[in-house]
């Protein structure tokens, strides 16, 4: 037999393909059966290279039972089919071939469980701080009520900034960009250092150091650039942050202090005209008792000052006292409404 037959899966051929190629004893006619099929459909490649992943993918699990058993018997295949090669017929290839394939495409399927699903997720609590070093030695920082999960491969590291916010400082890797999606907006960076915040309609991005880029990121759709390059260089640049709405195009980019920006880390929170409703949602990041607002007139009142971010009461002093609001507390929550007009 020169070449799998075609009653085999295209993933069986693949698997088999490559093992021949690993044993290296196709002759010249099967050389050219090799190219045939290679060349019969051009999702052929891309299957060879998956069983090339996957069979040596298989050392990074290789403490497991499972795989350790699955590789064993291929192994003891390949070595038994290459015994009879010298001492049988050709068409006891066929089944040799075949046994290899079967215990492949096993270990294949049960690879694509223990492998393919490398999703760590690290979370904070209300009040709560954390540190994470990753694998690859990037460092996030998370705040107070913040949910990240995070997806490592070889090509890629792939975030996901589920709830809160979060400080991200890159280990350069030009070959592996780092992506954290928010919600639909994309930030990526092979080696910088940034914050992306996650707000009910907002995504916010603070660049410390180096470049990203901010894309928007449609279900389904093609990612676009929200702030195109300017002469080759990006339009975020370093101690500034870039405002996104989640709900329309509108984009926004505005200096900041970088301290500032940085104290959350340290549990306080600046805040210099910021909206009520943007205040009471870092806020309630490390409030016990968390804030509601009751009046979406109140809303909009720009707030300043700083505070310690888990002195939930002294946050609600100084909002009733610089505005007319009235806080009250009702179920566990403290209660945020415009105080009634007198006569």
């Amino acid at each position: 037999m020169t070449q799998p037959t075609p009653r085999y899966s295209q993933d069986e051929q693949a698997v088999i393909w490559y093992q021949r190629l690993q044993a290296g004893d196709l002759d010249a006619i099967e050389r050219d059966a090799f190219d045939h099929w290679l060349a019969g459909d051009p999702a052929n490649l891309t299957l060879l290279e998956e069983a090339a992943v996957i069979w040596h993918g298989t050392i990074e699990v290789a403490d497991c039972p499972e795989m350790i058993r699955y590789r064993a018997e291929a192994v003891e295949e390949l070595r038994q089919a290459n015994a009879r090669r010298w001492s049988r017929k050709a068409s006891w290839r066929r089944w040799s071939w075949m046994g290899i394939a079967a215990c492949l495409v096993l270990a294949f399927g049960l690879l694509a469980f223990l492998l393919y699903d490398p999703v760590a997720s690290y979370t904070t609590g209300i009040g709560e701080r954390r540190v994470v070093q990753l694998e690859d030695g990037t460092r996030l920082t998370l705040d107070g009520s913040t949910e990240v999960d995070v997806r490592m491969d070889r090509e890629s590291r792939r975030l996901t900034l589920v709830s809160g916010r979060a400080k991200f400082d890159v280990a350069h890797d030009a070959l592996r960009p780092l992506s954290v999606l928010a919600r639909n907006r994309l930030t990526v960076a092979t080696g910088t250092s940034f914050s992306v915040e996650l707000l009910p309609a907002q995504v916010r991005v603070v660049l410390y150091e180096g470049h990203v880029e901010v894309m928007a990121q449609p279900a389904g759709g093609t990612p676009t650039v929200l702030v195109p390059r300017s002469n080759g260089v990006s339009g975020l640049t370093s101690g500034r942050e870039l405002v996104a709405s989640t709900r329309s195009v509108a984009t926004e980019i505005a200096p900041l202090d970088v301290s500032q920006s940085l104290s959350w880390e340290s549990g306080m929170v600046h805040f210099d005209g910021e909206p009520l409703s943007l205040a009471v949602e870092r806020i309630n990041r490390d409030a016990r008792e968390p804030l509601v607002i009751d009046d979406p007139a109140i809303a909009s009142l720009a707030v300043s000052g700083v505070f310690t971010s888990r002195d939930t009461g002294a946050f609600v002093e100084g909002v009733t006292a610089l505005y007319p609001i009235a806080a009250r507390k009702e179920q566990g929550r403290i209660v945020l409404s415009a105080k009634p007009v007198t006569k």
